[in-house]
């Protein structure tokens, strides 16, 4: 595989994809493809840039050594330190270019809420005192991936803000919040040794394993919350939460852990489709 699509990481990738879905699908009448695709493209590019500015970023401290997850480009040799983050660099100009045509087309309050995004986005590990370093990292996913994202669409395309833009972007940062609490959980013993007090590190392995099964629940809970009744449809995806959850209670960790990554990814894909599928039938 070539080299900077796996620096990409492209299983990440569904936590930029699933909100514009839910967004979009709530947009109903309103839904516009042009602008769509270039909400998508904020996302996709802004996760992209997350990526390569957190392998650059832990890469020059060396926290990425001996590495149990996906093979990093600046801890494995694969790629230089600055070509990681010019690709970083790269991918947060593509994600600018296309939010300052969101803002042309809709609110120039979008560019702050932009560069906020983009400043979260290298803040996670990079700089003297990384927010993701102290244990913050979930509810800056929450926050951009979540909130942000989901309401976000859906606002560029209606150019109105609901309540129900709100609740439905809950399940979105949930989940979006279990793929960074899985990973963390698997690479918390080696995080601890660094000095990286993620969540996963400050609740320790119990804890946190517990926290990942609530953000599972807290998704299902808010979608049945937004009293459609054919949101009842995101149950169907109930046996593969429980399936997860079963998994990664058991206590498995290291190596074992890094399949349970990608059906995480996958559980938030499926959920955000059966989501969309209802608010569009409602």
């Amino acid at each position: 595989m070539n080299k900077w699509i796996l620096g990409s990481r492209p299983r990440t990738l569904v936590a930029a994809v699933a909100p514009v879905v839910v967004g979009s699908a709530l947009a109903g009448n309103d839904f516009n493809w042009f602008r769509a695709s270039l909400a998508l493209q904020v996302g996709v590019w802004l996760q992209i840039g997350v990526n390569f500015a957190n392998d650059y970023s832990d890469g020059i401290k060396g926290t990425d050594t001996d590495r149990i997850g996906p093979t990093r480009l600046v801890a494995s040799g694969l790629a230089s330190a600055n070509s990681v983050k010019l690709a970083a660099y790269f991918s947060f100009l593509i994600a600018s270019i296309a939010g300052l045509w969101l803002s042309l087309l809709t609110s120039a309050i979008l560019i702050p809420v932009g560069l906020l995004a983009i400043a979260a986005a290298w803040g996670y590990t990079g700089g003297k005192n990384p927010y993701g370093y102290q244990g913050f990292g979930e509810l800056s996913v929450f926050l951009f991936f979540g909130l942000v994202a989901t309401v976000g669409s859906y606002y560029v395309q209606t150019e109105m803000i609901t309540l129900l833009s709100f609740v439905v972007a809950i399940p979105m940062g949930a989940l979006a919040c279990a793929i960074l609490m899985v990973n963390n959980i698997r690479d918390r013993t080696k995080d601890e040794v660094v000095g990286k007090h993620t969540l996963a590190v400050r609740l320790g392995d119990t804890k946190a394993r517990l926290a990942f099964v609530v953000l599972l629940l807290i998704a299902h809970i808010a979608a049945l919350a937004t009293l459609i009744p054919v949101a009842l449809l995101t149950l169907l995806a109930a046996p593969i939460t429980y399936a997860i959850s079963k998994v990664v209670l058991s206590g498995v960790s290291g190596k074992e852990l890094i399949p349970v990554l990608g059906r995480t990814g996958q559980l938030q894909l499926i959920f955000a489709s059966l989501l969309a599928l209802a608010l569009a039938i409602h």
